[in-house]
């Protein structure tokens, strides 16, 4: 394979990893409400969730090896775990490299949720959201697409998506502070 295909299959699967953990975070949102999310069932969002984080996580797994591949690159095995290290942008790099990390850690959690426990798995998992905006802006920093107007109209749909989420479920409304009394009310 040739330099150009590791480096537009590196770009491409960055991307459509960006698309897929976006959908996972916003689900992973819309799961916790405990509301219908259109006619689907809180199950089939939970596993549309679930998909999305595993596809997007062999595509953050395919992007690193492509990329790795790519001479361009020049990654070294170092900078896939410890951050801000890389040549080429190291602040950017960086950022990368901590969206892997805590993409790990989640990973990791998921895997042994039953033996960790529910609160901490819950826990652990609240990584996910800080998780979302590091890779959005490795995205936005070092990818080489970052400028296009394509790529600027999909990371603010991303953002759109994830935004409208959270303000879903921090709305008063929201099943888990429905029985919370708020401040200044009965």
């Amino acid at each position: 394979m040739t330099s150009e295909a590791l480096w537009a299959l590196g770009r491409g699967t960055g991307i459509t990893a960006l698309g897929f953990l976006t959908i996972s975070v916003t689900l992973g949102i819309a799961t916790r409400s405990g509301r219908p999310l259109l006619t689907l069932p809180r199950f089939a969002v939970a596993d549309v969730h679930r998909f999305a984080a595993l596809a997007g996580t062999l595509l953050v797994t395919l992007h690193l090896a492509l990329l790795f591949a790519d001479p361009y690159a020049q990654l070294r095995l170092v900078d896939f775990i410890v951050p801000f290290l890389g040549a080429y942008r190291p602040l950017w790099q960086g950022l990368g490299t901590l969206a892997f990390d805590l993409l790990l850690v989640v990973i990791v959690t998921s895997l042994l949720r039953h033996r960790l426990g529910l609160k901490v798995f819950r826990i652990v998992h609240w990584v996910a959201y800080a998780l979302w905006p590091v890779a959005l802006a490795h995205g936005l920093g070092n990818g080489t697409d970052a400028g296009r107007p394509w790529f600027l109209v999909f990371a603010g749909c991303c953002v759109l998506a994830v935004a409208g989420a959270l303000a879903w479920r921090l709305h008063s409304n929201y099943t888990e502070y429905a029985g919370a009394r708020l401040p200044g009310r009965p």
